[in-house]
């Protein structure tokens, strides 16, 4: 009965390590999701400053085209920007936290990932899809 206790124990320490993961894989994706919007408020930005201020601009507000002039426009973007940056370095923060407590509960618990069987395998898989793939043509001939 106490090699059952045991085995619960390990598979629950095994789920809860396998949700900080995925919390954490979470926090990467959302991150690189704003730093891309980020990145097209700039784009937009670059676009619209050297215009004429009078000149009209669409924006899209709430799913909804709005027309608006380049003076009431750009600074809603740098806004926009700017709270997104915001909301970025707050998530960067909790993914510090989150690193550092999944850190100590593999020191608590004395969590060893394997690597080496990670890197085989994905080698097995890599060389079928390679060889799956030959002899497949896109694009015009």
């Amino acid at each position: 009965m106490a090699n059952m206790e045991q085995k619960i124990t390990e598979q629950q320490i095994a789920n809860v390590y396998a949700s900080m993961r995925s919390e954490i894989n979470q926090i990467y994706s959302k991150i690189t999701e704003l730093e891309m919007e980020v990145n097209e408020h700039n784009l937009v930005m670059g676009a619209i400053e050297p215009l004429d201020p009078t000149r009209r601009c669409y924006r899209m507000v709430g799913g909804v085209l709005v027309e608006r002039t380049v003076k009431e426009v750009l600074p809603a973007v740098k806004r926009n920007r700017e709270g997104i940056e915001e909301v970025i370095a707050r998530l960067n923060e909790a993914l510090e936290k989150k690193k550092k407590e999944l850190t100590e509960f593999e020191l608590m618990y004395k969590i060893r990932i394997k690597r080496g069987e990670r890197e085989e395998s994905g080698e097995e898989a890599s060389g079928k899809k390679e060889g799956a793939a030959q002899g497949v043509l896109v694009g015009p001939a």
